[in-house]
């Protein structure tokens, strides 16, 4: 078997593989850690050429090797990915299934017809699945913003309610590891809160979940899927083989369409949420009460409240509870109930929800200006959403980072009004700038020196000079933060620590 990448999840599904007996070469492009201590089963090439990565590949595959399980950073057009064959195992559905749970669940072995030197490629979810219960229930959702803190609404919903299910996935917790994990423990997995990519998608064809849910689409990643329509179609392969709800946001057209194209098993039912009253067949807001008019009965002339606004209070900024938030908090409710979970699991939940860090986090408020946190914002639809319900000229925007082939006209013009100024880090200057000059040409910005030693504390100091008291100054990337950071967490904590510097000197 070959491993691309080794990372969290290429570490889950090499460990994985070699619990099953398998031996495993890792494919490795950069000079990886923690490689101490491996198994003799376990084989780890290493080189910075990836094609000759590829040629290493190739010889893999024609010494035997029948499998390729890619991490999420590889992307088809890598030269190990169309070494291989540059293509998703292709399921043959004569193939060996697995029955059990509800209507008999089958999860296909995605075997590929061999053809050269080709063979299947899996994401670690595709594996994760194959290793499965089958009386584990999954709860799939991605989206371009908001997927973090929906898992977590979600793990938070299911556990109020008395089930073993923790957020796995791109949260941040291998599936497989849990997985495997949960053999032996004495107490087996009830369901699973999964949170996806869609460079995990890409790579999935097997998954049947029992509910899914595309909560948001905008442009993303175009650099890794090569266009806006593959991007989307990646997305909306978590419908494939959906069991019972179909989970889209009705103020987001294109979600609904990928409902509707899905191939779903016989009964499952497109369901949507929505800020708005709920219409029948949605779940909803009336006044201040979250309500279900999807799965219950009676639900053509009536709804049954799962909670209230005020459950998600501790959720609210400095200019209330975001939109985006109680979005988050309807989709999650969706999904559980399409799980059966019974209201109350809903209300119990939502309050006991812990948002995380670097998640619109008030971090201070430094004469009289409020710093916000939202370093998890690494794109423009996140960013967006941050920066609604601001007055006009109130925020000081740390921006930048990686755009990942994105453009931000869109995202400036709706927002350039809420600017008094823009503070812009990272290395791909020119889509932010370009969008700035373009529609808010009045907007003061400061350009902080990609080489700076201290990136942070040079972007809060010129901030501060800028904002005036009842202003917030809000780091809302709308980038990745590879480019200067080994992670969002660790921007998020590099904004913090300067606020505070900065709080100390006051």
């Amino acid at each position: 078997m070959l491993v691309a990448g080794w990372g969290a999840t290429g570490r889950s599904a090499t460990a994985a593989l070699t619990e099953l007996g398998a031996r495993v070469t890792v494919l490795e492009g950069g000079s990886p850690a923690e490689l101490s201590g491996l198994p003799a089963a376990v084989e780890v090439i290493t080189d910075d050429d990836p094609h000759r990565l590829a040629d290493r590949a190739r010889s893999a595959v024609a010494a035997g090797a029948s499998l390729l399980v890619a991490s999420p950073g590889w992307a088809p057009s890598h030269p190990v990915i169309r070494a291989v064959g540059g293509r998703r195992g292709t399921g043959d559905e004569s193939g060996q299934s697995r029955q059990g749970g509800e209507g008999g669940r089958s999860r296909q072995s995605r075997q590929s017809r061999q053809s050269g030197r080709s063979i299947p490629i899996w994401s670690e979810v595709e594996l994760a699945w194959h290793l499965s219960d089958p009386a584990t229930h999954w709860l799939t959702l991605t989206g371009t913003n908001g997927k973090t803190t929906t898992v977590g609404m979600l793990a938070a919903i299911l556990a109020a309610a008395g089930r073993n299910a923790p957020a796995v996935g791109n949260v941040g917790v291998p599936i497989a590891t849990t997985v495997l994990g949960s053999r032996g423990s004495g107490r087996p997995l009830d369901a699973l809160a999964v949170e996806l990519s869609s460079f995990q998608l890409h790579f999935t064809s097997s998954v049947s979940a029992v509910a899914s849910a595309v909560i948001n689409l905008a442009d993303d990643h175009l650099d890794w899927h090569g266009s806006a329509e593959a991007y989307a179609a990646d997305k909306g392969r978590i419908h494939t083989h959906t069991r019972r709800a179909c989970i889209y946001n009705d103020a987001s057209p294109i979600t609904r369409e990928l409902v509707e194209r899905a191939d779903v098993i016989e009964g499952a039912r497109g369901i949507g949420f929505t800020l708005a009253a709920p219409a029948v067949g949605q779940v909803g807001l009336v006044e201040t009460a979250l309500v279900d008019r999807a799965f219950i009965h009676g639900r053509h002339s009536h709804g049954q409240v799962l909670a209230d606004l005020s459950d998600l209070a501790r959720l609210a900024g400095p200019t209330g509870l975001a939109p985006h938030l109680v979005a988050d908090a309807l989709a999650a409710a969706a999904l559980a109930r399409a799980d059966d979970v019974p209201p109350e699991a809903v209300t119990g939940g939502l309050r006991a929800y812990d948002p995380g860090r670097h998640r619109l986090e008030d971090v201070a408020t430094v004469a009289g200006v409020h710093y916000v946190d939202d370093s998890k914002a690494t794109n423009a639809h996140a960013a967006a959403a941050a920066l609604a319900g601001h007055p006009a000229s109130s925020i000081v925007w740390i921006a930048g980072g990686l755009a990942k082939g994105a453009r931000f006209d869109e995202l400036v013009s709706a927002h350039g009004h809420r600017l008094r100024a823009a503070v812009l880090i990272g290395v791909d200057e020119e889509p932010f700038t370009d969008a700035l000059t373009r529609h808010a040409p009045q907007v003061p910005r400061v350009r902080v020196d990609p080489g700076d030693d201290d990136v942070m504390r040079s972007a809060i100091r010129a901030a501060a000079a800028l904002a005036h008291p009842g202003d917030t100054v809000l780091l809302a990337p709308a980038g990745a933060s590879m480019d200067q950071f080994a992670s969002y967490a660790a921007r998020g904590e590099a904004f913090v620590r300067a606020v505070r510097d900065l709080e100390a000197q006051a």
